[in-house]
């Protein structure tokens, strides 16, 4: 003989099914949720690197570098990078020239605002706007070599430009730009370089 389900016990039933099918469609929902957030970590994490790649080429360039006569104050006195829009490149380089010397000068690392003309052996511009790197490069009477990032960055004035191929940090050289502030690079600085301007462009 069958016992028939009291009505209250029928309701406890489909509460419980109900529950557990909510927790059942909960678990691949939570997955989901969680797919961007690993894709956003993962572009973090690639834009650090790059951070920490252009930091150790900015520091590289400076040995293949012949600056004129009088760049310096003194025999001791620091090779100077200077840092405009990009805060958090300072503390890369900052951490890559620790210990570090160029020709027996300890490198020194500034941040910099925008229109701030104190006299850098190295510049580095942060941004991708060509017309707003360009302004800021212009503004530059102070730099001696003068580092951007952004597309067509030669064309803005700058030595050398950071650009990605495949997914890796390359990078352009203008000599013109270079000479013009009196700034001699090396020739096998230029072996590495993606492409070479020789003239105006």
């Amino acid at each position: 003989m069958h016992r028939q389900l009291k009505p209250f016990a029928n309701r406890d039933l489909r509460r419980r099914m109900a529950v557990c099918l909510l927790a059942c469609l909960a678990v691949p929902l939570g997955l989901a949720m969680m797919a961007p957030s690993a894709a956003a970590q993962s572009a973090i994490a690639n834009i650090q690197l790059q951070r920490r790649v252009k930091a150790a080429f900015l520091v590289k360039f400076l040995g293949y570098v012949d600056f004129p006569a009088g760049a310096f104050g003194g025999p001791a006195a620091p090779v100077t990078i200077g840092v405009i829009d990009a805060d958090d490149l300072v503390g890369e380089l900052e951490r890559a020239v620790a210990g570090r010397t160029i020709d027996g000068r300890h490198i020194a690392v500034r941040r910099l605002r925008e229109g701030e003309g104190a006299p850098v052996h190295l510049l580095f511009v942060g941004g991708r706007d060509p017309v707003r790197v360009g302004q800021v490069v212009r503004q530059a009477a102070g730099a001696m070599l003068v580092v951007t990032e952004c597309e067509n960055g030669l064309r803005q004035g700058s030595a050398i430009n950071f650009r990605l191929v495949d997914e890796r940090v390359r990078f352009d050289v203008a000599l013109e730009a270079a000479e013009r502030n009196g700034v001699k690079l090396s020739s096998r600085l230029l072996t590495v370089a993606s492409r070479v301007q020789k003239g105006a462009q």
